[in-house]
């Protein structure tokens, strides 16, 4: 069954997303992002070529001929998923697809908005039997549920 992590109170969604999709690269993680929009996209994009200046983390677009050998893959068309050992959702909305996946990772940002998005996605899970841990990174507890 698919872990679930929700990682809650988050200052900065994007710089999150990019911290888990390096540490997860560095473990030699697959991971598909599920990008809202073109834009997310890019920003994210930007900052795997960026960050830090010394790296690079290999990554490209869900409908790139090289998508199924690149280790990331930043999809904001809905583009079928090539692997299924993680998947980063950063929609407001649940991926049809994220129980074929090992692990689905959501990250809440601080906006109410967001917020009420990721209560919804929680119950979805776990109305469906999902484990699911949440890491609070405003305090930096964490709790398991």
């Amino acid at each position: 069954m698919t872990q679930i992590d929700f990682y809650t109170n988050v200052a900065d969604k994007l710089h999150t997303a990019y911290r888990i999709i390096a540490k997860a690269y560095a473990l030699g993680h697959k991971l598909f992002v599920c990008c809202p929009d073109r834009e997310i996209a890019q920003n994210l994009d930007r900052l795997l070529w960026l960050t830090p200046p010394t790296a690079f983390i290999p990554h490209c677009s869900g409908d790139n001929d090289l998508a199924a050998r690149t280790p990331v893959v930043l999809d904001h068309k809905g583009c079928e998923p090539l692997h299924d050992q993680l998947l980063l959702n950063l929609k407001t909305e649940w991926p049809p697809y994220f129980g074929r996946f090992e692990r689905l990772v959501e990250i809440v940002s601080l906006e109410d908005e967001d917020r009420r998005a990721a209560r919804d996605r929680y119950k979805f899970y776990r109305d469906r039997g999902y484990e699911i841990r949440v890491h609070d990174l405003g305090t930096s507890a964490q709790t398991e549920r």
